[in-house]
């Protein structure tokens, strides 16, 4: 592999501290592993070099490639560790000299965490959300066991990251359960993952004998991924140090997408520079695994964020054209389905496609189109769509509009009521609700009218009232005509059942995925436009096909979250709407933190790609889309400047083009500098100043002015309404459906 000048610079880097800047396909761990041959050819002490990486796989991976760039040569290689094995290594030391307890030598696995979390969960929370615990148990204990990670890998309280898991109030009692699940860690003289570096680095933290002990002992330490650095790392690292090392950290605060994990990009920005003195900085800012075209809208899209450092990303004249492509899109589960079954007519191998969306909610629609079109794919996480508890719960109702019910042994239908009676909840006691549907489920039908009848004893008042709620929708249901969309509809209005799933989620955001999924089913079920009956014959074959799917084989549906690090020749992008790109579900208080980590997530999901990028987008007014704002078009696509990047990408192209372009759109100031970076000067036909926000709604705005209460600044949103908070420090509401009426921009 030949060499940029930037690697050689890092390459050959004086004894100093460093900060390196690394674009996303960079080439930096290839850099790191040549920069270590280097500084074991100048003959430093193998001995008194330390890598840390981010995780095992890739602590393995780097140990590889340093043997490969070491080769033949008789040089002893240097430790490669992860934070966590770094970290028991001095917990153990620390026992040894009597600063910490003796504990089991094996550290508490998954089930073993759970189980216990799950034991303090039915201890600690109260009686009324027993039920629905116990209906959710994967979500509270998951829950959970994050909270008690996360706080100490933030070092925060309990109290503070209760708060920012924006965790509703009703389930305060997991802040008694982080104090219980350590006495119990404690008592057994065991430890988790996340103590593998709390306990040794507080014990540090409050020793000054501890400081001296591991502080000082290496001359180089290299770090990768520090983007990703959370704050116990960092003072892991820090203590590690001490003044001797000379330190260099590797990352792109433009790939901070782990805010859920406690990363911050300020660790690379700033405070990496605050507490090693003087570091020099240096870049990486060739990519080899994209083109022109996916460098420039990259580059456009994180140029809007503040929090980062200002480098072009440039494709290294070694990467491929890549294509870019702008789809007006009004149905992306059935684009993704097309393209796919064309992709492999084609003779495209499907594992080379990469589908990455926002949140899991997107993948229902499209999961269940390429079941219909028996298109093969592989999807990243334990189940597909059509074994949700939204999907079966629908299913049953269908089950009951049709006449099912009546086929069914009583065993099924007790089963089935029991799920239409749990999604929403009809507010019983367990054991109440299974009485309930046993005695429904041994009545072949008139379950409503039997239901109206029944004299439950003890019932509070808004029991009474659900249960008769019920019983008016099970009569309304038993028959009902229409389309298998209609039919789902009318029970989630009728059923109230976005309020139900609203009032027991633990989180804002679990609450509106489950939403999500609904409604993707029911866009489904509307591209059917079947009644009832042969809309469950036809869910069961998609069921059934789920079922045989071979999960190595086919396109990938993931999260944009799950790829980081990751590439694909053919990545699409669906959703590029404001209700998912940005995803904010609530108003909140820092909306420029918010906008830039969504920006950053778009960034890392558009540079997984080699060779393809397809962006799904919907159609606006003028192409016959929706008038309703959560279905516009996001605004990070016009941030991105897609047809100047295609244009100047493709010029940009050839390895001769002319050192003066002359483009039909606009040049930014991005344009300008990457041309410049290429020897490239760009004029244009005409001149015309492009202005991002002349389209943009109110909302979208940092400045406004409204006709009544004058100046002020938009500082959050959600999916109808935004907030503003005017120049004399008032903070109003505002639906973004009138917004036109009284704002203006400024």
């Amino acid at each position: 592999m030949q060499l940029t000048n930037e690697q050689e610079a890092i390459i050959q880097a004086g004894f100093e501290h460093c900060v390196i800047t690394a674009v996303a396909g960079s080439g930096k761990t290839t850099t790191l592993a040549h920069r270590i041959k280097y500084l074991l050819d100048e003959g430093h002490d193998p001995q008194r070099l330390l890598i840390l990486m981010f995780n095992r796989s890739a602590r393995e991976d780097f140990t590889k490639k340093l043997s490969r760039v070491i080769g033949s040569q008789s040089l002893r290689l240097p430790e490669v560790r992860t934070y966590h094995s770094m970290g028991y290594r001095l917990y153990r030391r620390f026992i040894n000299e009597g600063y910490l307890t003796p504990i089991q030598p094996d550290v508490l696995q998954e089930h073993e965490i759970h189980y216990q979390v799950w034991r303090l969960i039915t201890q600690l929370a109260p009686q009324s959300l027993q039920d629905e615990i116990k209906r959710s148990k994967k979500e509270h204990v998951e829950t959970a066991s994050n909270f008690i990670d996360l706080v100490k890998s933030t070092l925060s309280s309990p109290e503070m990251v209760f708060e920012e898991l924006e965790i509703a109030e009703k389930y305060r009692y997991l802040l008694e359960l982080f104090d219980r699940f350590e006495q119990w860690r404690k008592q057994e003289r065991r430890i988790t993952y996340a103590d593998m570096l709390y306990e040794p680095v507080m014990a540090i933290h409050q020793n000054p004998a501890l400081q001296k002990l591991v502080s000082n002992k290496m001359d180089i330490i290299l770090v990768d991924e520090y983007q990703d650095t959370n704050e116990i790392q960092h003072l892991l690292l820090k203590y590690i140090a001490g003044t001797r090392a000379r330190v260099t950290v590797v990352g792109d605060p433009d790939q901070t997408i782990y805010e859920f994990r406690g990363a911050r990009p300020e660790f690379i920005l700033n405070r990496f520079a605050e507490e090693f003195e003087s570091p020099n900085e240096l870049t990486l800012s060739y990519t080899f695994r994209y083109g022109h075209k996916v460098a420039l809208l990259a580059n456009h899209l994180i140029s809007f964020n503040k929090g980062r450092k200002d480098v072009i990303c440039h494709a290294h004249p070694s990467t491929p054209d890549t294509t870019i492509k702008q789809h007006i899109s009004k149905d992306d589960a059935r684009f993704i389905a097309d393209f796919a079954k064309n992709f492999a007519e084609e003779g495209g191998n499907l594992n080379d496609v990469a589908v990455l969306f926002r949140v899991w909610s997107q993948s229902v629609q499209i999961e269940l189109q390429l079941l219909e079109q028996q298109v093969p794919y592989k999807i990243d996480r334990a189940r597909g769509a059509l074994f949700t508890r939204e999907v079966q719960t629908l299913s049953a109702i269908l089950e009951l509009a049709a006449g099912r019910f009546s086929t069914l042994p009583a065993s099924a239908r007790q089963q089935r009521f029991e799920q239409i009676l749990r999604f929403p909840h009809i507010g019983l006691k367990e054991f109440q609700l299974r009485q309930l549907c046993q005695v429904l489920a041994e009545q072949p039908t008139g379950w409503g009218t039997l239901l109206e009848q029944m004299k439950l004893p003890d019932l509070k008042k808004i029991q009474s009232i659900k249960i008769e709620r019920t019983a008016k929708l099970f009569r309304r249901l038993e028959g009902k005509q229409g389309t298998a969309a209609n039919i789902a509809r009318f029970y989630v209005q009728e059923s109230d059942l976005y309020e139900g799933i609203r009032s027991l989620a633990m989180t804002h955001e679990s609450a509106e995925e489950r939403i999500g999924t609904v409604k993707g089913v029911i866009r489904y079920l509307h591209s059917l436009n079947l009644p009832p009956e042969e809309t469950l014959v036809h869910l069961d074959e998609l069921r059934a096909r789920a079922g045989k799917q071979n999960n190595e084989a086919g396109l990938l549906l993931s999260t944009m979250h799950r790829t980081k690090g990751l590439e694909w020749p053919t990545v699409i992008i669906p959703g590029m709407m404001d209700k998912f790109l940005p995803y904010t579900l609530r108003t909140n208080n820092d909306m420029q933190s918010l906008m830039e980590s969504e920006r950053r997530l778009l960034y890392v999901a558009m540079t997984r790609t080699i060779h393809q990028l397809h962006l799904l987008v919907p159609p606006t007014m003028e192409q016959g889309g929706s008038a309703t704002s959560e279905l516009m078009p996001s605004r990070f696509v016009k941030e991105m400047r897609f047809d100047l990047c295609d244009e100047l990408g493709e010029q940009l192209q050839p390895t001769d083009h002319p050192s003066e372009l002359t483009l039909i759109h606009a040049p930014t100031k991005i344009a300008h500098r990457y041309a410049e970076l290429k020897n490239t000067v760009l004029t244009q036909l005409e001149r015309q100043k492009i202005n991002l926000s002349d389209e943009s709604p109110t909302w979208h705005q940092d400045a406004i002015s409204h006709a009544i209460f004058g100046d002020g600044n938009v500082i959050g949103e959600d999916d109808r309404s935004f907030k503003v908070r005017f120049e004399d420090g008032k903070e109003m509401d505002f639906s973004k459906k009138s917004a036109h009426l009284y704002f203006s921009k400024r």
